[in-house]
């Protein structure tokens, strides 16, 4: 196949076929590999912990994820990178010939430095398991290890379709704004 015939199958495949998503599932997608089913977990009081108390939380998921065959822990920015903006700022402030300006723009830029600072810590965290065909109908294996995640001290809960949809945003396009995803370009439009 050319690279011209290859490009013009890529031109009618889906979003999802490229992600290469076959379909979104109730806490997760299947790909051609099969399920994966997330779970959003958090830590709980990190901060009131001593020390000895948050490496026994983390050595105590850590061994409950060793004892898991196919699992996957992502850490995804929940929050907007500004560093593009700051580097346009710096560049458009050495290119300004007014002081008035320049000032104008190092106040824009130290704002958008404050308000990463403050969301530097805004990071979300999910286990990945695959299931298989045969556990992929047992609803209460997916309960027992949020139970079991829970009981290591850490806030979980199974992902739901707009939490999918928000995952793939953040991670494809660093989309951390939109509140709610359409399944489809318009649906939230009347038409006439």
């Amino acid at each position: 196949m050319t690279r011209k015939q290859k490009k013009e199958l890529r031109r009618h495949l889906s979003t999802r076929q490229l992600m290469g998503i076959d379909q979104l599932t109730e806490h997760g997608l299947k790909t051609a590999k099969g399920e994966l089913v997330f779970y959003l977990v958090s830590p709980d009081n990190l901060s009131v912990l001593s020390t000895e108390g948050v490496r026994g939380r983390v050595r105590a998921l850590t061994e409950l994820l060793r004892g898991i065959e196919a699992v996957e822990l992502l850490a995804l920015n929940s929050r907007q990178s500004f560093q593009s903006n700051q580097l346009w700022y710096q560049d458009r402030s050495e290119r300004e010939d007014l002081p008035a300006l320049r000032e104008l723009l190092r106040q824009d830029r130290d704002h958008l430095d404050e308000i990463q600072s403050t969301t530097a810590s805004a990071r979300e965290f999910a286990i990945v398991c695959r299931r298989d065909e045969q556990s992929g109908k047992d609803n209460g294996a997916l309960k027992q290890l949020e139970k079991r995640i829970r009981d290591c001290g850490f806030r979980v809960r199974l992902a739901d379709r707009q939490d999918m949809m928000r995952l793939l945003a953040v991670y494809y396009q660093q989309d951390v704004t939109t509140e709610r995803f359409a399944d489809f370009d318009g649906e939230d439009y009347a038409y006439g």
